[in-house]
């Protein structure tokens, strides 16, 4: 018998302005690893943290998605990735904050405008 199907990553595409930027914002900011990187300067990465993993892809290859990405990422421990992500300077657009649906969340940018919520599930 086959075992059954998962799903284990998630694996993104976010359309960035300078993707050797970008990977220093990940890297230095968000705490991800650079997983891999073509072209000097380079025109396509990948980064990662866990099981999150961001393809950067530069505007010129898709410029009406330039910073049009919103990802949604569940994670444990939300209040101290918050500290740890704020406290290497990054703007928090929306605080931590409980939601009436269940989620405790916040949620920033990165420098091209993409949206990253980061929400952990709320202890009733």
């Amino acid at each position: 018998m086959s075992p059954a199907p998962a799903l284990r990553t998630l694996s993104a595409v976010l359309v960035v302005g300078d993707v050797a930027r970008a990977i220093g914002f990940y890297v230095e900011k968000l705490g991800c690893i650079e997983c891999f990187r073509v072209g000097d300067p380079p025109h396509f990465a990948a980064v990662e943290r866990e099981a999150l993993v961001l393809n950067l892809m530069p505007a010129s290859r898709a410029p009406a998605a330039l910073g049009q990405a919103q990802l949604h990422v569940m994670v444990s421990g939300l209040d101290a990735l918050h500290a740890e992500i704020a406290g290497r300077g990054v703007a928090i657009e929306v605080t931590p904050t409980d939601f009436d649906y269940g989620l405790r969340e916040f949620s920033l940018r990165d420098p091209d405008g993409n949206r990253i919520t980061f929400a952990e599930e709320l202890r009733v």
